[in-house]
């Protein structure tokens, strides 16, 4: 008996459904929407946050970075009154020392014009050492990387990256060649492999030269960063001491530089990612509350228009709480059928996304996905309560009456 009453009730509100077609749908187009514009919306704040993640990673999390200046509350490293002392080579030297480090890098960065035979064009130069390599996970494609040494003293030698190579020599070998760079000529001893951009920076078309080769070429007074990587993640609070305690005591006690790990990057990054995916769900979700609105506003309008029909379903026996059920479950799968057809089209177009952007990772998180429907869901019985009750006090002899 009970499962007759139930078909009998969706029989009942599809019908009203079916038979007001234009009605039905422009009451499910507001729920629609605002799925629609959840799924989409987090699906790009997912998409940044993972694709963003994956750049950091491609370096791995047991890094750090030393940057000249004391980052306060706010502010970039060096940016404002300059150090006490600055960051040298002679500080890289001393962070070798120490023992739980597993490479450590000086880096000297500058823009510069590079020419091999009649070709030219300008490009960041990084100075760097033979260790660079192992710290960002970069291959050589020919040849060999910088040679080890002292990196005080800067060798005449450069390695370039293979769109870099490719306009300068082309399809030739570029190996034992000469460029000049800032004005000085250096002999090519290498071309990296292929390592496309990362973090918006076409790495694949710059130069790499010794360190002291840089600082000078570019009238460098201290350097831009120290890389530093060790053996992994759990490390990190034991390499910053150690680093920090090595730094302090070489500046005379005072603590001018900034030290960063890649993983507190990464959680920092994911925590505010986390929140403007959040916020954009928010925004979005404003349109299912227009949508219920919408909803609530089609079911008062119906009970007006169908004041005759529930006076007959009432004189045949109907309860009031049966008149009540009937619109109440009308309101639900309209806002069902909305929040469905919502899905559907922003999955549809996260996946065309991800066609046109292959390398961007757009994807819904779950919890969002069921949150919209679930939403919807809610929505719709919040709406549909007040028609449902309105149509549920009609007296059915007056309800009659209306004929």
């Amino acid at each position: 008996m009970r499962k007759i009453e139930f078909f009998d009730l969706m029989r009942l509100s599809s019908g009203a459904m079916i038979g007001h077609p234009l009605r039905s749908i422009l009451s499910m187009l507001g729920i629609a929407i605002g799925v629609a514009a959840v799924i989409m919306l987090t699906s790009l704040g997912e998409g940044a946050r993972r694709y963003m993640v994956a750049e950091f990673s491609e370096f791995g999390t047991n890094v750090l970075a030393v940057n000249p200046g004391k980052t306060e509350t706010h502010g970039v490293p060096g940016a404002f009154g300059g150090t006490t002392q600055k960051l040298t080579i002679d500080d890289a030297e001393a962070l070798k020392r120490i023992p739980i480090l597993d490479a450590v890098v000086p880096v000297a960065v500058g823009q510069a014009r590079v020419e091999g035979g009649s070709r030219g064009r300008s490009v960041f130069i990084y100075g760097v050492t033979d260790v660079f390599p192992e710290i960002m996970k970069f291959g050589i494609g020919q040849g060999s990387f910088l040679p080890a040494g002292d990196p005080r003293r800067g060798s005449s030698v450069a390695v370039l990256g293979p769109q870099l190579k490719r306009e300068l020599f082309g399809e030739a070998n570029a190996l034992g060649e000469f460029v000049r760079i800032a004005g000085a000529r250096l002999r090519v001893i290498g071309v990296m492999q292929p390592k496309g951009q990362v973090l918006g920076m076409d790495i694949d078309d710059a130069a790499y030269i010794p360190v002291a080769t840089a600082m000078r070429l570019f009238n460098l007074e201290e350097l831009q960063e120290i890389d530093i990587v060790f053996a992994h993640e759990g490390l990190t609070d034991a390499a910053i001491e150690a680093v920090r305690a090595t730094l302090i005591e070489r500046h005379r006690g005072d603590e001018d530089f900034t030290i960063v790990s890649q993983s507190e990057m990464l959680n920092v990054f994911g925590r505010v990612m986390d929140v403007i995916t959040l916020g954009v769900a928010v925004i979005a979700a404003i349109s299912l509350l227009v949508g219920s609105i919408g909803i609530f506003t089609m079911m008062w309008i119906s009970v007006g228009e169908r004041v005759s029909e529930i006076g007959l379903m009432r004189a045949l026996g109907a309860t009031a709480q049966q008149v009540q059920a009937v619109f109440l479950t009308e309101a639900i799968l309209l806002t069902m059928a909305g929040g469905l057809s919502g899905l559907l089209f922003g999955l549809f177009a996260t996946f065309l996304l991800r066609l046109v952007l292959p390398a961007f990772p757009a994807g819904a998180p779950i919890e969002y996905v069921v949150a919209a429907i679930g939403v919807s869901a809610v929505a719709g019985l919040l709406s549909g309560v007040g028609p449902a009750r309105r149509a549920a006090e009609l007296e059915p002899v007056e309800a009659l009456r209306t004929e």
